[in-house]
């Protein structure tokens, strides 16, 4: 009994170091994390999903198609559901009514004009499971905001002399509104 530790190791700082790690690993392995965008909260069972037109109740030309085609890919590009624009024949349906598209100043210059303009999408929209006759997410005023830099001065901050200087902002808007509701529904946010 040399050190006073019969028969026992005693363990340097880079063995506890090992240790810790070993530890924290075996840990993680179930903490539940996953890749955001992957996670699957519908039921087992819903494989085809109805995804009409979304109704249009602004000004905007096109918005309605706009949205639905980027929620249509986006609902595809997860790879587990087919996405058909029928309502019946299906385990699931998807429906929006696209309800504004507004326009507000969001940052200006010394001369008190909007050089920053914040486009905000906002729909209704309802999941529904058709076996179980249930809706399983809802959102009755669901926005997406973006904003845009502007070179020009726009007349009391028209969305469509906006949306004719900058082209694909309403794309862009489509987009990102698109990825944040399938996002909302699948991963139960």
């Amino acid at each position: 009994m040399k050190n006073g530790f019969s028969g026992s190791r005693v363990l340097g700082f880079s063995g506890w170091v090992l240790g810790f790690v070993l530890i924290a690993a075996v840990a993680q392995v179930g903490c539940g994390y996953t890749l955001a965008g992957r996670g699957a909260y519908l039921p087992a069972y819903i494989h085809r999903i109805g995804l009409p037109q979304f109704a249009n109740e602004t000004s905007i030309i096109d918005v309605d198609r706009r949205v639905t085609e980027h929620v249509r890919t986006e609902l595809v590009g997860r790879g587990k559901y087919t996405i058909v624009p029928e309502t019946v024949g299906v385990d699931a349906v998807l429906n929006g009514d696209i309800l504004s598209v507004t326009l507000t100043p969001a940052a200006f210059n010394a001369q008190n004009q909007a050089t920053r303009y914040a486009l905000t999408l906002t729909a209704k929209v309802e999941f529904k499971d058709l076996k179980a006759n249930k809706v399983i997410w809802s959102n009755p005023s669901m926005q997406y905001r973006e904003e845009f830099d502007v070179s020009t001065t726009l007349a009391g901050g028209d969305v469509q002399s906006f949306l004719g200087q900058d082209v694909n902002a309403l794309e862009r808007v489509s987009t990102e509104f698109a990825r944040a509701l399938v996002s909302a529904i699948l991963e139960a946010f």
